[in-house]
């Protein structure tokens, strides 16, 4: 399988800490290939390179993408920074660097990017609208979008609760958006609300708004 086992953990819920993604990053990352090794078996090996990492730095050559629109970015940007914390006690320093325009490249921290991306285009009111003309397809990336946020919550705590809150605002609070979800996508829809639930249950987004609660237990209009 391709990854680092990281997004299957996340997706189904069944981990407890941080240790538990660490210890999936090692295991799938684990082989060493070269002149004389073809995918052999070096845990041991990789744990210790890892243990000694001062930061994990991503490189982005696309503009066409952003780290907030698939499970690969937080799966390896975000497992590889989960599993430097697990093994050496420290978290490591993170950056993104975007190189799609060569001549002018840009650092920023992982937590910059995240800040970035989200007011550019998760919250952004055009992008939201651009989804709503592609019905199913459309609501699944609106919703696939928060799995990803939560996905680099879990990994590097870069995705905090006012981010949340962003989103939360507009896919669900904002009574239009949330009809087109709900019509084009139902069982998403149900998904969306399980995983802000989530994000709540393990400490990632603590609600600002006192409507929250009722929407995410059900009770909405109550």
């Amino acid at each position: 399988g391709y990854g680092t086992g990281v997004g299957k953990l996340v997706e189904s819920g069944k981990w407890r800490d941080m240790a538990d993604l660490a210890e999936a990053v090692v295991a799938t990352g684990q082989y060493a290939y070269g002149a004389h090794a073809q995918g052999v078996a070096e845990k041991s090996l990789f744990a210790q390179r890892l243990k000694t990492a001062d930061a994990v730095v991503h490189v982005q050559d696309n503009a066409e993408h952003d780290l907030l629109d698939s499970d690969q970015y937080y799966q390896f940007e975000g497992g590889l920074s989960a599993a430097v914390e697990a093994l050496s006690g420290a978290k490591p320093a993170a950056y993104h660097l975007d190189t799609s325009r060569p001549e002018t490249p840009r650092v920023r921290t992982l937590e910059e990017e995240v800040a970035r991306v989200m007011r550019a285009r998760v919250v952004n009111p055009k992008w939201i609208a651009g989804m709503k003309r592609h019905g199913y397809r459309g609501a699944f990336e609106i919703i696939a979008t928060v799995d990803f946020m939560f996905g680099f919550a879990a990994t590097t705590g870069a995705v905090k609760s006012h981010h949340f809150d962003m989103a939360f605002s507009a896919f669900v609070e904002d009574d239009e958006t949330r009809e087109f979800l709900k019509s084009a996508n139902r069982f998403g829809y149900e998904e969306l609300i399980e995983r802000f639930n989530e994000a709540r249950e393990r400490g990632f987004w603590m609600p600002k708004s006192n409507a929250a609660f009722a929407w995410l237990a059900g009770e909405e209009g109550l």
